[in-house]
């Protein structure tokens, strides 16, 4: 089969069985293009829970997945390929974060949408990247343990100055092999092109940007946009995006390595076989567990 006739099995098999399919923004256009809906993990899960179809199918990682689970448990949700999982997620668990809890007592735990269920269940709120300012501004207590990722938290931080952050050694490891070298080297390439980045980027990486956002808002700026060149510091995946988006204008990647590997690993016949009901993996969460790790979700939703 080619892309055309796998892409027609599975909306056929799709609209058969009554399926809904997510797809991350990171995932290959293929795949993009048959997903009910695409965009970052927390509104992809939020999409899930108010869509009609009792069957779901996330391609993207296991915590993204888990989302789905925490937000619509009487749904049937599937992970189109159980290898596809977060290593920012597995940087840190329940056990670790409870310890440093009593290293620091007064401080309130906020958590990156990007951690396990089992992780967000002793967290007080979660934030995404584009929700994180917003949230933690609206905290009572100025004392902040911000997990997992020390480079979005440190981003959090300069915004809100009156806030005092105690921040781990966590992050994405395909944000961060882009770095000042690469800044210099694409704008010096193409100095009329506007910079782009997200939040997850190291610091001196952000504080060089023109603008730094979540998947989503970087897709959105550069759309509406007057500018006609961008250099895009986010997964590659966006960069092509784009390109199909915005023909007419010109994307350049902060560096060919900022590949996610974890959300490549899905592949299209993987959809096809998960829509067929011979591949991926039903997730499953015992429901105090469920519970638990829900209860920082809506305080993140109280928040707004």
């Amino acid at each position: 089969m080619g892309i055309k006739e796998l892409q027609d099995e599975i909306l056929r098999l799709k609209n058969e069985k009554d399926i809904c399919i997510l797809a991350h923004a990171y995932q290959a256009r293929e795949i993009t293009e048959i997903a009910d809906f695409t965009g970052d993990s927390y509104g992809l899960s939020v999409e899930a829970s108010k869509a009609p179809q009792k069957t779901i199918i996330m391609c993207g990682v296991r915590f993204m997945a888990e989302t789905v689970k925490i937000l619509s448990p009487e749904k049937m949700v599937y992970l189109a390929n159980p290898l596809a999982g977060c290593p920012m997620a597995d940087q840190m668990d329940k056990e670790l974060i409870e310890q440093v809890k009593q290293q620091y007592p007064d401080y309130t735990v906020v958590c990156y949408i990007n951690t396990s269920t089992e992780l967000k269940t002793v967290c007080d709120v979660c934030v995404t990247s584009s929700s994180a300012v917003k949230i933690v501004d609206k905290l009572p207590n100025k004392n902040i343990l911000f997990i997992p990722d020390k480079q979005l938290g440190a981003w959090v931080a300069k915004q809100l100055p009156e806030k005092n952050f105690k921040l781990l050694q966590g992050g994405c490891p395909t944000h961060l092999r882009a770095g000042m070298r690469e800044v210099r080297k694409t704008k010096t390439l193409h100095p009329e092109a506007l910079l782009l980045v997200h939040p997850e980027c190291l610091s001196d990486v952000t504080e060089s940007a023109d603008f730094v956002g979540s998947t989503t808002a970087i897709m959105n700026y550069a759309i509406n946009s007057d500018a006609k060149e961008f250099i895009i510091g986010t997964e590659l995946s966006i960069l092509g995006h784009l390109q199909y988006e915005c023909p007419e204008k010109d994307f350049y990647p902060l560096s060919i390595d900022l590949v996610c590997h974890n959300m490549k690993v899905t592949t299209l016949t993987d959809v096809l076989n998960c829509v067929k009901g011979t591949g991926g993996e039903v997730i499953e969460l015992d429901e105090e567990t469920r519970l638990k790790a829900k209860n920082c979700i809506d305080r993140m939703i109280e928040l707004g």
